[in-house]
């Protein structure tokens, strides 16, 4: 589903003005919800990393970040999604080698392939299993709306270029709650590149603020100055193909799909076959590569990505309460 172009108008269309009250229904509901529930605390800190705003603000690449700097420190993490689009029964513990997108999604496999995952869409549940099977830290991706597990320390990640749309709530808006709410609970925010759209004078001073950016991984070497067909379904596909333009890539045709979209055969072809039409190099991000088959891939470049820190002693001091008997020390 792509989200309404009204969404991220801040001059208030009437579209969205007409939806305000179903807006305030639904953030009235979900605080409901929330305050309803006791949330079960686990025997080992929960790292939350969610957003307020409904598509792709960058959480998983955040959780993937943040789980590699925590094991650097001798953390032994745990990754716990919910796991959209699988199938599989849950809970259920992601094995990369022979679980499918079918199974568990496509984030769980990205998750998977970096530290154990657990899918359950009842956290509480996934955290207990990922407890008893040796985690020291559960990074949870997504979540942040959920009540039912106790988190001891919650990020929200908003993407710079999107910001916060016009911050009304669903359907109103793109937010799942009201800011004020989500603001109440959060420990930090992380704002993924620029701010161009204001978020730090919207979200106020409250909170600390860590800035982080997209860094394309070593594949972007040889996508430089070469002609490029990209396709992305994911959430904010036209971020992956900022990143491919300040990689030097020039883009012959762009082709957005919406997130999570599953692949047909039929799609590939289209796609190769305008590749080789324009003489262009076929390229997606990694999270649409794990929903190709072995054969749908062939020929495809994939465009890894990292997150790069601005300030690592901000980041330090937010990550410090996760401290697991002196396994982690920041510098």
């Amino acid at each position: 589903m792509r989200a309404p172009d009204f969404w991220a108008r801040r001059d208030g269309s009437l579209r969205s003005t007409l939806l305000r009250p179903l807006g305030w229904a639904y953030g009235a509901a979900a605080g409901v919800r929330y305050a309803a529930v006791k949330p079960w605390k686990a025997p080992v800190p929960v790292l939350c990393v969610g957003n307020l705003v409904a598509g792709g603000a960058g959480k998983t690449p955040v959780s993937l970040s943040l789980g590699a700097h925590l094991a650097e420190f001798g953390v032994n993490i745990h990754f716990l999604t919910r796991g959209h689009g699988g199938g599989a029964p849950q809970p259920l513990r992601v094995d990369a080698d022979r679980h499918s997108i079918k199974d568990v999604g496509d984030e769980a496999l990205l998750l998977a392939r970096s530290a154990p995952t657990w899918v359950s869409a009842d956290r509480a549940i996934g955290a207990r299993l990922a407890a008893a099977a040796g985690a020291g830290v559960i990074i949870m991706d997504d979540g942040f709306q959920n009540p039912g597990l106790f988190k001891d320390v919650s990020l929200l990640v908003i993407d710079g270029g999107y910001g916060l749309g016009n911050g009304r709530v669903i359907p109103a808006g793109p937010l799942r709650e009201s800011l004020a709410s989500g603001l109440a609970r959060a420990d930090a925010l992380v704002l993924i590149g620029d701010d161009k759209n204001g978020v730090r004078e919207q979200v106020g001073t409250s909170l600390p603020l860590l800035r982080a950016r997209v860094k394309p991984g070593p594949e972007a070497a040889g996508l430089n100055g070469k002609d490029v067909v990209a396709f992305a379904g994911i959430g904010m596909p036209d971020k992956f193909f900022d990143t491919l333009r300040a990689a030097g890539c020039r883009l012959v045709a762009c082709h957005p799909f919406p997130d999570h979209y599953p692949y047909e055969a039929e799609d590939i072809q289209r796609l190769k076959a305008r590749a080789r039409e324009t003489g262009s190099i076929l390229a997606t991000t990694a999270k649409d590569a794990v929903r190709l088959s072995p054969e749908m891939r062939e020929g495809i470049e994939v465009l890894t990505i990292s997150m790069e820190w601005d300030d690592q002693t901000a980041l330090a001091s937010v990550l410090e309460p996760l401290v697991i008997n002196g396994r982690y020390k920041p510098n």
